[in-house]
């Protein structure tokens, strides 16, 4: 007898949904006892590190990935992770357990309220009526998530994978096609607006995505500099560029001095504009006009844009770089530059990042989270492939190291650094078992300086007083690796940095087990 769990298979396999990231519990038992050989299962000791693994690979394979989680304490336990895919737009099918459906009506131990528990963050969540909806909704999981770039989730009853399937439909397409063509009279406007530009300038975000070679050719007809929008997931221009012209502040009164010289502003891949503390004032100076190019939704149709396109980033850019006349216009950008090299005493951030910038391959996927030397890698460390920045859009912690486990799982030749803060580190240090377990080649470089160094700054802006938090420099993260399976050295000094630096990094694409540098820096400047 075929059965739903058969189906649910056959749609697996349609999809190359073929890994399983998971930490499973008694209600997915059924599901998975006794899984095909052709299915391969992936443990994560957290199901924040199951989701961010999963993100990592969804990256990494520019695909949606799967994710398995165990009724409430798993979907509870991944919410961030799964708000954080969300930000990010990357897209994620997420079966969640359920209890046996036929006693659900008396609530038993393990049931969970799971319909509303990971919020609005999942594009869509599906409770199938019956078991034999459950494939449908596993399919259209898919569709949705790859549509809408983002997580899919689908609940299922543990009694349903043995239910029958004989002679059932699947209520989604086998195959689903989203042409992204732009008609040339449909962009006449925007046409029309950067033609007539005096000085315009390119915003580029995360969802420009991998294809950059199309805005590269918009930004070179134009003749003007790209800035990098603030606190992006990912780059979405090479850095290495003459025009690339830096990342945008933060804050309103920077935004608006930064623009200041350019009469048209063109977002691409980017909301309008990602800020963070709140400051009075407009966004831009009046007279600056505002255009947005997005295949976001709800970005197109929050921000304060003049004029907004709904459409394929890479499309829209391609068209324009034709259709626009030859730039009237030139010059060349300031580059942020560098810190002062090292002069001894403790290590900084800057010297870490200093001396990792200048052995990095050139197409080495950088997963960043560690919020205080952000600025400085930003400056430092240009993204010269689309995975050159890769970070979580949202700030939420846990991201960077199983991120950086699932994307060297979903292309094993490239090679894979995360830079992250040690108090970062410690939400999603778990994956760190997984990376040594599946033999996963990534480096990690935990910049540690034992405490919340973007909290303490932040109170000493906001002027209020110190921080109440104390710091956490009794936490030993090369201990806690080791702990795990993973291999670390603690550095504290500029020798040991480049020597572990120049034996590691030639290495990296090759390596098969993992490595974490449990670097000692100051929190001072």
């Amino acid at each position: 007898m075929r059965t739903v769990r058969d189906a649910v298979f056959d749609i697996l396999r349609q999809h190359e949904l073929t890994t399983i990231f998971a930490n499973p519990g008694s209600t997915e038992v059924p599901l998975l006892a006794g899984l095909p050989d052709d299915l391969r299962f992936v443990l994560a000791l957290h199901e924040g590190s199951v989701v961010g693994m999963a993100t990592g690979w969804a990256i990494g394979r520019e695909a949606p990935a799967l994710a398995l989680l165990h009724s409430v304490a798993g979907l509870g336990n991944a919410v961030s992770a799964i708000a954080t895919a969300r930000e990010n737009r990357v897209p994620l099918v997420i079966v969640v357990g359920q209890q046996d459906r036929r006693h659900l009506a008396l609530e038993p131990f393990l049931a969970g309220r799971l319909a509303g528990l990971a919020g609005d963050y999942p594009v869509r969540t599906d409770q199938p009526v019956r078991p034999q909806d459950v494939p449908g909704a596993v399919a259209r999981a898919v569709h949705e998530a790859t549509t809408s770039r983002g997580p899919a989730l689908v609940l299922v009853p543990m009694d349903d994978w043995q239910a029958p399937f004989d002679g059932e439909t699947v209520a989604a397409p086998a195959r689903l096609l989203r042409p992204a063509a732009v008609a040339d009279a449909d962009l006449v406007p925007l046409v029309e607006l950067l033609a007539g530009a005096r000085s315009p300038a390119i915003v580029s975000g995360a969802g420009v995505g991998p294809g950059w070679f199309a805005l590269v050719a918009l930004a070179e007809r134009l003749g003007c500099p790209v800035y990098q929008e603030s606190f992006g997931g990912r780059a979405g221009f090479p850095q290495d560029h003459p025009q690339y012209g830096g990342v945008l502040p933060g804050g309103r009164s920077g935004l608006r001095e930064r623009l200041r010289p350019h009469d048209v502003v063109l977002a691409v891949g980017a909301p309008v504009f990602r800020q963070y503390s709140y400051e009075p004032g407009a966004l831009v100076e009046p007279g600056t006009t505002i255009a947005l190019v997005t295949d976001d939704p709800a970005v197109a149709h929050r921000s304060p844009a003049d004029l907004a396109y709904l459409a394929a980033p890479e499309a829209v850019c391609a068209r324009l770089a034709d259709l626009l006349p030859p730039p009237g216009r030139g010059g060349v950008w300031a580059r942020v530059s560098g810190h002062e090299p090292y002069s001894g005493g403790p290590l900084r951030p800057t010297d870490v990042l200093r001396e990792l910038a200048a052995r990095l391959p050139h197409d080495v996927a950088l997963i960043e989270e560690a919020p205080s030397a952000r600025p400085d890698l930003h400056a430092m460390v240009p993204a010269r492939t689309s995975f050159g920045f890769i970070s979580a859009a949202n700030g939420g912690l846990g991201f960077g190291v199983p991120a950086a486990v699932g994307l060297r799982m979903a292309q094993p030749g490239r090679p894979v650094v995360a830079v992250v803060g040690d108090g970062s580190a410690l939400y999603g240090v778990q994956a760190l078992w997984s990376a040594a377990h599946y033999r996963v080649g990534a480096l990690f470089v935990v910049l540690a300086n034992g405490r919340y160094a973007v909290m303490d700054g932040l109170a000493d802006k906001h002027g209020g007083g110190k921080g109440p938090w104390p710091p956490f420099d009794e936490v030993d993260m090369g201990a806690l690796a080791r702990s795990l399976g993973c291999p670390a050295q603690r550095i504290e000094t500029y020798a040991g940095l480049t020597g572990a630096l120049d034996e590691v990094l030639p290495t990296l694409a090759a390596r098969e087990t993992p490595l974490l540098l449990d670097v000692v820096v100051t929190v001072d400047p």
